[in-house]
C-alpha cells in the first residue's frame, strides 16, 4: 500500500491543484490581454491599408495617418452603392460571410474564390478625397494552394488600374507560393489594367506563366502554379459583378466625380 507523499491520493490531489491554478493563471492572461491583442490587430490592418495604398512609412504613426488619409465606407456588392446600415468602423465582412442572415451562398461557377459564402456589405477604404479618391483600396479573398488568402488590393481613382496588392495572411509553400509575400512580384501589379474594355465587369487581370506582355497580365509565380491559379481567381472574383464590379463601374462611368460637380454651387448668374 502507498504511504506517505506518495500516496495515490496526494499526487492526484497536487496534480489536480497544479492543473486549476494553471488554469487560473491562463484564463486571466488571456482577459488582461485581449484589449491589448486587438488594438494589435487593428493596428495590423490600418498598417496593411497604408502599406498597399504605398503610404507606409517605418516608424510612422499609423493611427494618425491613416485618419488623416484614409476613409472607411460601407458598400452594397449587390447595388455598388455606399449602404448607412452598419458602421465602417465596427463591421467585420469576414465575420458576416459566416452568418446567414448578412451573406449568400456560393456554388459552381460563381465561387471561383472557393469561398462557400460572401457578404452582403464589404468595407472598402478611400484614400484622399472621398468624393474623388485617388486611391480604393479593396479587401480581397480566396483559396490558395494550401488554405485562404486573405489581402487588399488598391484600385487608383479611375476604378481601372492597380495601385498595389498585398496578401497580410496565407498558408502557402516558402520560396513558392510564399512569394505573393515578395516585394518584387507585388510591385508588377503597379499600373495593370483591371478590364480590357471601359463597357465591362468581367476582370481581364491575371497571372500568366512565360512572363507577362499584356496591360491586364502579371507574372505567374515561379513553381507555384496552383497558387497562381488561386490568385487569379480570386483577384477576378472580386473585381466582377459579384463581387466590387458595379461599385468601380461608379468611377470608371465617372458618376462619382459627377455627383461631386453637381453638389457644387453654380458661378452662373443672371444679370440684371
Amino acid at each position: 500500500m502507498a504511504q506517505g507523499n506518495n500516496s495515490i491520493k496526494k499526487i492526484l490531489t497536487v496534480a489536480f491543484s497544479l492543473c486549476i491554478v494553471c488554469s487560473i493563471i491562463v484564463s486571466t492572461a488571456a482577459v488582461g490581454l485581449k484589449a491589448r491583442q486587438e488594438r494589435n490587430q487593428e493596428l495590423d490592418r490600418k498598417s496593411n491599408i497604408l502599406a498597399v495604398a504605398d503610404l507606409y512609412e517605418p516608424g510612422m504613426d499609423v493611427g494618425k495617418e491613416f485618419s488623416q488619409a484614409v476613409t472607411a465606407k460601407v458598400v452594397d456588392l449587390d447595388t455598388g452603392e455606399y449602404t448607412d446600415e452598419v458602421d465602417p468602423e465596427t463591421y467585420d465582412g469576414f465575420q458576416a460571410a459566416k452568418d446567414p442572415a448578412q451573406s449568400r451562398t456560393l456554388s459552381g461557377e460563381k465561387d471561383i474564390a472557393g469561398l462557400g459564402r460572401q457578404e452582403q456589405f464589404s468595407t472598402i477604404y478611400l484614400v484622399g478625397d472621398e468624393n474623388n479618391p485617388e486611391q480604393i483600396v479593396l479587401p480581397i479573398r480566396g483559396q490558395g494552394l494550401w488554405g485562404l488568402m486573405r489581402g487588399y488590393l488598391s484600385v487608383q481613382g479611375d476604378g481601372n488600374t492597380i495601385g498595389g496588392i498585398t496578401f497580410y495572411s496565407h498558408a502557402e509553400t516558402p520560396g513558392l507560393g510564399g512569394e505573393v509575400d515578395n516585394p518584387r512580384w507585388k510591385a508588377q501589379w503597379e499600373g495593370k489594367e483591371i478590364y480590357a474594355s471601359s463597357d465591362t465587369m468581367e476582370p481581364a487581370i491575371q497571372l500568366v506563366k512565360g512572363g507577362a506582355s499584356e496591360s491586364t497580365e502579371v507574372d505567374a509565380l515561379s513553381g507555384a502554379s496552383l497558387t497562381s491559379r488561386g490568385v487569379t481567381k480570386l483577384v477576378q472574383f472580386w473585381l466582377s459583378e459579384e463581387g466590387f464590379g458595379h461599385y468601380l463601374a461608379r468611377f470608371r462611368d465617372g458618376v462619382d466625380s459627377q455627383a461631386s460637380a453637381d453638389a457644387s454651387p453654380s458661378d452662373d448668374s443672371e444679370g440684371a
